[in-house]
């Protein structure tokens, strides 16, 4: 039970549940402290994950942009370091040691199977390789491996980006969850998150931090209020799959690849509410609906604790504000959380890297240099023809291929060699961007984050959101642009 002892120093558990907040009694002094860190390390959290540059670049990428800059081309072999280091590091507690070691970071390759020492060997292959294709004067590297459409589209862009992403989130997240935020967020926003969504209020700030910054922090965003006991199971599965939607700029390039920039505010808004159409279907429906409601510390979520707060009173407000400046009040400090954070950062980067390149660079290939996605657009092509989508037949190889890599489909789409009507494209589009599933980036991260979801769940999931999506987005071109 958290408890405070004196004017100066607080006892406490900084990760007490947002109700066990309200039995906290501060002092005057220990209430200015709490108030005074909530407003100044909130604001700093505010303006480096929502605020932009007078570029349009938000700081949050901004900074961790420039931090991978500032490496050059060295940076590709740093990422193939940080590779090898959890290859060697799987096949020693995996094949070696096998669970006898007391090292911190030794659980992280418990649950490893063969499948991993596969996928981290071809990893490290791939990184190793375009490594040597970008610095090595005279090293060209395999096509199938380096060229634009393969690792080129994968290793730079979501790579190289998720080390930055992971490495500077870790600094500045502590910001926005660990002082009082999330309590008002979550305060304002649980009669509404909760019913419709079935997730806490809360969850919204892991939306709004995808749509603004990056698909990859809002699933590591959850991840870690998981751990810290916030969500349960299922609440964690829903907002990782659901909510973790491609940031605004990634959506501006997929939408300008289409030849459809003239309609970005159209088109961007239609997909944030069909977003949260198919959350609210794909939550009560299974694999999500039968995820259980169990925190990660392996407490049951109660009835009671889904009807806390689902009322929106005169009083809503104030407990939220009261309850964020006691949360400030009983955080460990910003340079303790950092370093905490860090720390648990490094604990997954390895691993996340590798499967990011494994996955990422194979699912590319796939796409590539083979016919599948092709078989695969012929299931989708009568639903298509079923919703009165334009060209059909030419663009359904162009819906399945979201799941390697969102931009993929429209790159599908214009490789077909046809001239699409923009009800065509705009489809497209739409589809590629509510699909948020894709394993060069967002499904990738959730495995090797050890989320509590399996790759055959990942893929229905993927599947019912694309099932979801034709008729949302045919409806959606037959009233705006055709």
């Amino acid at each position: 039970m958290t408890a405070l002892n004196d004017e100066n120093k607080v006892v406490y558990d900084s990760d007490t549940p947002s109700a066990e907040l309200d039995h906290i009694t501060l002092s005057s002094s220990q209430r200015t402290m709490g108030l005074i860190r909530f407003l100044v390390f909130s604001l700093i959290g505010l303006v480096v994950f929502f605020c932009s540059t007078p570029d349009g670049s938000i700081i949050f990428g901004k900074i961790y942009n420039g931090f991978t800059g500032l490496f050059g081309n060295a940076i590709y072999w740093i990422l193939a370091a940080f590779v090898a280091a959890n290859f060697c590091m799987h096949i020693y507690f995996k094949y070696i040691k096998k669970g006898k070691s007391t090292a911190w970071f030794a659980d992280t390759y418990s649950n490893d199977k063969v499948l991993h020492t596969f996928l981290y060997g071809l990893g490290l292959l791939y990184l190793v390789v375009y490594a040597m294709h970008m610095t090595i004067p005279g090293f060209e590297g395999p096509e199938i491996i380096v060229s634009d459409m393969t690792g080129g589209d994968v290793i730079p862009p979501v790579v190289k980006g998720v080390l930055g992403i992971i490495l500077v989130g870790a600094i500045f997240m502590p910001f926005l969850l660990n002082y009082g935020f999330l309590e008002i967020i979550g305060a304002i926003l649980e009669p509404l998150m909760r019913p419709v969504f079935k997730v806490p209020g809360k969850s919204a700030l892991d939306a709004v931090a995808s749509f603004v910054s990056s698909s990859s922090l809002g699933v590591l965003i959850t991840n870690r209020l998981w751990k810290k006991n916030v969500y349960t199971e299922r609440e964690m599965v829903t907002i990782m799959t659901c909510f973790s939607a491609v940031s605004i700029g990634f959506a501006a390039l997929v939408i300008d690849t289409a030849n459809m920039g003239h309609h970005f505010g159209k088109l961007y808004l239609i997909s944030f509410i069909m977003v949260f159409i198919m959350e609210a279907i794909v939550v009560r429906i299974p694999p999500i609906s039968r995820k259980k409601d169990i925190y990660y510390n392996g407490v049951v979520q109660t009835e009671a604790d889904r009807k806390e707060g689902l009322k929106f009173t005169g009083k809503t407000l104030t407990i939220g504000v009261d309850r964020a400046i006691k949360r400030a009040a009983i955080a460990k400090g910003i340079v303790s959380d950092a370093t905490s954070s860090l720390k648990d950062s490094f604990l997954i980067l390895p691993q996340v890297l590798t499967m990011l390149s494994a996955i990422g660079v194979s699912g590319m290939i796939l796409a590539e240099y083979t016919p599948i996605f092709n078989w695969l657009g012929y299931i989708f092509q009568p639903l298509l023809a079923i919703c009165q989508v334009p060209e059909a037949a030419t663009i359904a190889p162009a819906v399945p291929v979201g799941i390697a890599e969102m931009l993929l489909p429209v790159l599908v789409m214009n490789g077909t060699g046809v001239a699409l009507p923009e009800a065509a494209r705009a489809f497209i589009v739409l589809v590629s961007m509510v699909q948020i599933i894709f394993f060069s980036e967002t499904a990738t991260v959730m495995m090797a984050t050890k989320s509590p979801i399996k790759f055959w769940e990942i893929i229905v999931c993927f599947l019912e959101r694309t099932i979801l999506a034709i008729p949302l987005a045919s409806i959606a071109i037959h009233l705006f642009f055709m």
